[in-house]
């Protein structure tokens, strides 16, 4: 296959992936864990 081809799809891959990631991160399990800034600083 050429470079480019390759390259491509390795950027592709982890785009993909990182956003796969954030997305659980934000609205899966682990989005318990997550605490809100605004929330702590009421008045």
């Amino acid at each position: 296959m050429e470079p480019a081809i390759v390259l491509s799809i390795s950027v592709a891959a982890v785009v993909v992936a990182i956003t796969g990631l954030s997305i659980y991160t934000s609205f899966g399990p682990p989005s318990k864990q997550l605490n809100d800034p605004y929330d702590d600083h009421e008045d």
